[in-house]
């Protein structure tokens, strides 16, 4: 929670980020009032919005960060459930950048101090052109919040002698030192934090490739349906086709065996033949045309099962190579899925590493069961397991089932 906007030596706001620009700054008791529910805002309306809790000093200094998440409902106000102690958190944090009053106190999901609230943290970008601190220390500079600077007191301007310092470590080592120890912490906070995007950014490549690949499979699925139907469509139409040309040639036969007989009736016979005949042309027509229709279905099918990715989407990244899709699997470790391959993975995905191990899947899944929870399967007689801790066996190949997933005791019990 947020108490005051004011501690005893400084301030606190919250600053609402938009990409990497400052979208909304508010005092500390401000956004108090929205955790508590008494307004809301209408335009984060179901929104997972990424905050920055600011402390700053008398000096309007950045003294702590915190980079934090919250949910705004649908009515725009703040999760009533939220509860990430932001504030204690920020007394907590590690060194981070010095954003102008030596490194600050640092407080994100690489760098929490309590790690049951790092999934409700985010990282922040401190790639050049969108870097974050820049962001956060120009909206400081700017204080549209309209923070007072407190000037130190007179006592504070009292000199103080400082100790005397060793012949070894000369003022300006300490400071290349501690220079040195910063761009170290820094970079390291860079690596953690380009690391957390690259995981977000492939979370986000294969949540919009599963979502393609639903609408192909969709797709396909509405028209071999529609290819199904057109097909029994046609099959009748060839079984109907067939009677009537049973009818006709049996017509014919008749005509011809009364027509000597009676050249009235033979008269109107032909006049049923010619019926009989046009009818039959334009069954024969209607049946051309639905073997057209038919042909067509088949090469809009052919041509949806082989045709290239839309442009810029993630499926032609992919086939194009300029970007990889990366699976993980125990045993098999990180593989790069070849574009071919990426639909049969995601059909089943503990079977394609199965494969990778040269093991079918069920070999794979009693493997990968011993190497999440490696102890004894044996079971008594009531059917209560083991349990016994036993030696993991880190690669699948050399798994044997019923040996390697037992304690020695019952081990020898088996092989006896």
């Amino acid at each position: 929670m947020v108490s005051a906007d004011q501690a005893s030596d400084g301030y606190s706001a919250v600053f609402f980020m938009d990409g990497s620009n400052v979208s909304r700054q508010m005092r500390a008791t401000e956004f108090g009032a929205f955790l508590d529910g008494y307004v809301g805002l209408s335009d984060l309306a179901e929104t997972d919005v990424k905050a920055v809790l600011v402390d700053l000093g008398g000096d309007l200094q950045v003294r702590s960060l915190v980079f934090f998440r919250i949910y705004f409902d649908e009515e725009g106000r703040a999760d009533s459930h939220w509860n990430v102690p932001i504030e204690k958190l920020a007394l907590e944090g590690a060194k981070g950048p010095d954003l102008g009053a030596g490194p600050i106190r640092l407080v994100c999901r690489s760098q929490c101090p309590d790690p049951s609230f790092a999934e409700e943290l985010w990282d922040p970008d401190m790639t050049p052109g969108s870097n974050h601190f820049q962001s956060i220390r120009k909206a400081v500079e700017a204080n549209t919040l309209k923070f007072r600077k407190i000037e130190p007191s007179r006592e504070e301007d009292i000199p103080v002698l400082a100790a005397e310092s060793k012949p070894s470590e000369a003022p300006s080592d300490t400071g290349d030192r501690a220079r040195l120890a910063q761009l170290i912490r820094e970079q390291r906070l860079r690596i953690k934090t380009l690391q957390s995007v690259h995981r977000d950014s492939l979370s986000d490549i294969q949540r919009e490739h599963r979502l393609e690949m639903q609408a192909l499979r969709s797709e396909m699925s509405a028209l071999e349906q529609k290819y199904e139907r057109q097909r029994l469509s046609n099959e009748q139409l060839k079984t109907r086709l067939a009677e009537r040309n049973e009818q006709y040639l049996t017509m014919q036969e008749q005509i011809a065996q009364g027509e000597e007989q009676d050249v009235r009736k033979g008269a109107n016979s032909d006049a049923e033949l010619v019926l009989l005949r046009e009818q039959l042309d334009r069954k024969q027509r209607e049946l051309e045309l639905r073997d057209q229709k038919l042909v067509a279905l088949e090469q809009e099918n052919h041509e949806l099962r082989h045709r290239e990715p839309p442009e810029n989407s993630v499926m032609e990244h992919l086939q194009r190579q300029s970007v990889f899709l990366v699976a993980y699997h125990a045993g098999v470790g990180h593989i790069t899925l070849p574009y071919d391959d990426i639909e049969s993975y995601f059909n089943n995905p503990v079977a394609y590493a199965a494969e990778r191990c040269g093991l079918n899947e069920p070999a794979y899944r009693e493997w990968l069961e011993h190497y999440e929870n490696p102890v004894c399967l044996h079971k008594d007689d009531d059917g209560n397991a083991c349990g016994e801790p036993v030696m993991r066996v880190s690669q699948p190949a050399d798994f044997r089932a019923g040996a390697d997933d037992r304690c020695e005791k019952h081990r020898e019990s088996v092989s006896a």
